[in-house]
């Protein structure tokens, strides 16, 4: 035990203010080189499911909707589709094309921020000026739609809150035009770049043996050859109806997960346009007047990937159990796996390619059996883009100027 102390330590974590939610990583290095990680999570407990038991049914799809920020559609969606069920009630078919159109304007919103904040890691800071420049015409439309650019509060039991007037569908059309033209640009990016092939090819490993090991979900998972996805494999809203297809890579390292991220962001422009030409007139809600004993499991694919709620009704007015399941509560424990064995400098790349639901790792730092500090994150970060840098030497491509964008 004592012998291990003295081994230098990658400490991630826990506690930020910026943190939506609290994982601690705690590596052990030999030089350079990451030869274990200890994962721990829940170190936070905010309270959302009991506090779901004090509210009525109609009230929760607000409380749910900061469980992630960025993931503010999908959660109230898993959790009306459960009491939906206890219900007996089918929303009109106007209201599964509306919720499926704002899901995946979510899901582009959520997939840009990350590719943005890649590139930063790797010190492609005009790929993250690029990616969060084309990302706010999505939070613009969905701020159009809902009221709100994050925390929607669209979708209730039995249907939508507002509509997406008739009018409005040739701009999201036209929006939708540049967006994809921009993110075209990026996927030609990423995938021609040489340099991004030599920093992100090979680094941070999933096999599809470990992703399923770990239970893996959405892009973590499809990056690792295993093509999972609740709107294929167990349709809602109004997928079913419409024509797409799942995004997998084979490689399962960072950058097959920058691919799906990207082609996924095309195929969601696609569900999209083809859910605004096909969208059934209508209304977008029905009258729920109370919600019998029962219970429900209600599943959405949620931008990071499965996300279910499980709600009981004992007749009341309120839930009596809620429980729910996010999926970086089964992605962020295969960091045990895709770590180990990689260099210092992709540590911050690794973590970042599940996308995990934490917002900020500032608290990062290498400390010795004294406890001083050998790296904070400055340092890994100065690290991971001295890496890239030197790739760019090597194969004579100039740096990245900011005028580039």
């Amino acid at each position: 035990m004592r012998e291990t102390l003295r081994k230098p330590v990658l400490a991630v974590g826990p506690f930020h203010p910026l943190q939506e939610e609290m994982e601690f990583f705690r590596l052990t290095v030999d030089g350079e080189t990451v030869t274990d990680i200890d994962v721990r999570i829940s170190y936070n407990h905010r309270g959302i499911e009991k506090l779901s038991e004090t509210l009525q049914f109609d009230q929760v799809p607000y409380l749910v909707s900061r469980v992630c920020g960025i993931c503010s559609a999908s959660h109230p969606l898993a959790y009306v589709q459960a009491v939906e069920e206890i219900a007996g009630v089918k929303p009109p078919e106007r209201a599964l094309y509306v919720r499926t159109i704002i899901n995946e304007l979510e899901r582009i919103h959520s997939h840009l921020l990350w590719v943005g904040l890649a590139g930063h890691f790797i010190g492609y800071d005009t790929v993250f000026m690029w990616a969060w420049k084309y990302r706010e015409p999505v939070l613009d439309l969905l701020e159009e739609i809902t009221g709100n650019r994050n925390n929607y509060g669209n979708v209730k039991v039995g249907g939508c809150r507002e509509d997406i007037p008739d009018e409005m569908i040739p701009k999201v059309l036209a929006e939708l035009d540049t967006i994809e033209q921009k993110t075209e640009m990026l996927t030609k990016a990423v995938l021609d770049d040489p340099v991004l092939h030599l920093r992100l090819k090979g680094v941070g490993i999933l096999s599809k043996v470990d992703a399923v090991k770990y239970a893996v979900t959405g892009p973590t998972a499809r990056g690792s050859a295993v093509a999972i996805d609740v709107r294929h494999d167990d349709p809602y809203a109004a997928y079913a109806d419409l024509d797409w297809k799942v995004i997998s890579q084979p490689d399962g390292d960072v950058f097959a997960k920058a691919v799906v991220r990207l082609l996924e962001t095309l195929e969601s422009i696609k569900i999209i346009r083809q859910a605004l030409r096909k969208l059934p007139g209508g209304p977008v809600a029905v009258e729920v007047k109370e919600i019998p004993a029962g219970e429900g499991c209600g599943r959405a694919e949620a931008p990071r990937g499965e996300t279910f709620h499980y709600v009981r009704s004992d007749g009341g007015n309120r839930p009596v159990r809620h429980k729910i399941r996010a999926p970086s509560y089964v992605n962020v424990p295969s960091f045990k796996a895709s770590c180990i064995g990689g260099d210092i400098a992709d540590v911050t790349l690794t973590l970042a390619a599940v996308d995990p639901c934490y917002s900020c790792t500032e608290r990062i730092a290498v400390v010795d059996s004294h406890n001083k500090v050998l790296h904070d994150y400055e340092e890994l970060l100065r690290l991971s883009r001295e890496k890239t840098a030197c790739i760019r030497k090597e194969l004579g491509v100039p740096p990245m100027k900011l005028e580039d964008c």
